[in-house]
């Protein structure tokens, strides 16, 4: 074995070639890719890891863990947008390190990508489940126990978390056209119900529950801002829909930087507005929003939050499982998974294998794991794929300055750092917290590396 082999990049003209070869219809533009981003976003994030992160890690300084994470999320944003106008591949942070840094690392980014769209698809479908069971119980429908808790919980399964987790696998399979129609319609609900939220909080928010601003200290705040960074992972989702995009060069960029702009607003008003009218102490439950709206007596107005809420997770989960999806077909059509996951189904024009696959892994991991135990591993793939895109575009800088470049990042060096430093921070922290998960996973894709991807890569032949 020739380990320096390890290091065999995919060339640019190479990537484009497969990728105009690809049976996946161009359907997207700016504004789809716009709603791709905020749908896959704005999600459990916003509907309850607010809460959660307020009452265990930062209190009403929620609204700065947001912050924190949406500063690192632009500077990173920048350089994905760079790479992206250039190379409109599938495959996002995975497809571009192949191409910058080289198989191996690129394998290990696409890794841990596969552990964190499946663990943030399953987060989102614990959460809807939460919500979802809280209407149920409002009109007098009563979920036996044991159909909505996990082993883990003392039941036997998460059967709405499952369910949901299902039915969006199957909308995936039978279109990328069709499913993007119904994202559209359910981010406009989704966005809806967060105004009527606002708009229900407002006259309730008492400035006392702003007194503990951060009763856990800057650590709380930083170590929330670690957890929930995986809430910003909607511009990577736009990436990876780039094969699918009519004009890439030019909605690509419009739909990154969009989307995070939107994104980072609503987030910031929440966790102010949530932590304002509940002290953040209640706020450690499946259903922080409709809670806090039913403490100060707004019935109505929770009600109406946790029916959008249901509707509007189901979009996070639908963008986050076609994301996921086409990592595994990038990874299959280089030849380091079967090339099964890679087959286009002639009618659908979906990767219809690479769907059920996702399909399959969401419903399993939401159906047996409570949430508190999967929301806490959620952000590292999404921190060091934003590390290695930074990475990626520094070194295309300087191997090829003259290559086109239809965006270009302004101040690349301070901002790279920014990103970089910022990333490698916040996931040396989550790395920290869950080490034993982390080398595990991380251990067991260099497994299958060596035993199946180095042999059958379609580089395996190309000279260094």
């Amino acid at each position: 074995m020739n380990l320096l082999k390890i290091l065999r990049k995919k060339s640019i003209e190479e990537a484009l070639h497969r990728a105009k070869n690809s049976a996946l219809k161009k359907t997207l533009g700016a504004f789809d890719l716009t709603l791709i981003g905020v749908g896959c976003t704005i999600g459990t994030g916003i509907f309850v890891l607010t809460g959660i992160n307020a009452a265990k890690f930062a209190g009403p300084a929620i609204s700065i863990s947001y912050l924190l994470a949406g500063i690192v999320c632009i500077f990173a944003a920048l350089l994905y947008t760079e790479f992206v106008s250039m190379v409109p591949v599938a495959g996002s942070a995975y497809t571009y390190s192949y191409i910058a840094i080289g198989e191996f690392p690129a394998w290990i980014i696409a890794w841990f990508l596969i552990l964190e769209y499946s663990v943030c698809a399953s987060t989102v479908a614990s959460g809807w489940s939460g919500y979802f069971v809280g209407v149920m119980n409002s009109v007098g429908v009563m979920i036996p126990n044991y159909l909505i808790k996990t082993p883990l919980e003392g039941g036997i399964i998460n059967l709405p978390a499952a369910g949901i987790s299902f039915f969006v696998g199957l909308a995936l399979m039978f279109g990328t056209k069709e499913s993007i129609l119904v994202n559209r319609i359910l981010v406009l609900v989704k966005i809806a119900t967060i105004f009527i939220f606002l708009l229900v909080a407002a006259p309730h928010i008492k400035m006392e529950n702003y007194a503990e601003f951060m009763p856990f200290g800057w650590g709380g705040v930083v170590s929330a801002a670690a957890i929930i960074f995986f809430a910003y992972v909607g511009f990577d989702s736009v990436a990876a829909a780039a094969e699918e995009t009519k004009n890439p060069k030019r909605d690509l960029p419009i739909g990154i930087i969009g989307s995070l702009g939107i994104c980072m607003l609503l987030y910031i008003l929440v966790a102010l507005f949530l932590t304002g009218i509940s002290h953040f102490s209640s706020l450690d439950n499946p259903q922080p929003m409709s809670q806090a709206l039913r403490e100060n007596g707004s019935n109505i107005g929770s009600a109406l939050v946790g029916t959008g809420a249901i509707v509007g997770m189901i979009t996070a989960m639908l963008v986050m499982m076609y994301s996921h999806s086409r990592i595994f077909f990038a990874l299959s059509r280089d030849g380091l998974l079967p090339d099964m996951f890679s087959k286009v189904h002639k009618k659908l024009k979906t990767p219809y294998l690479s769907c059920l696959l996702v399909m399959i892994i969401i419903s399993t991991i939401s159906g047996f794991f409570p949430l508190s135990m999967i929301s806490k591993i959620t952000s590292f793939g999404t921190l060091l794929a934003f590390t290695a895109v930074a990475l990626s575009v520094l070194l295309l800088r300087a191997r090829l300055p003259n290559l086109p470049r239809p965006f270009v990042c302004p101040n690349i060096f301070v901002i790279a750092f920014i990103a970089i430093s910022g990333c490698s921070y916040l996931a040396f922290i989550l790395f920290l917290n869950s080490i034993k998960i982390f080398a595990i996973w991380g251990i067991s894709g260099i497994a299958v590396y060596f035993l199946y991807g180095y042999k059958q890569s379609l580089l395996k032949t190309k000279p260094l």
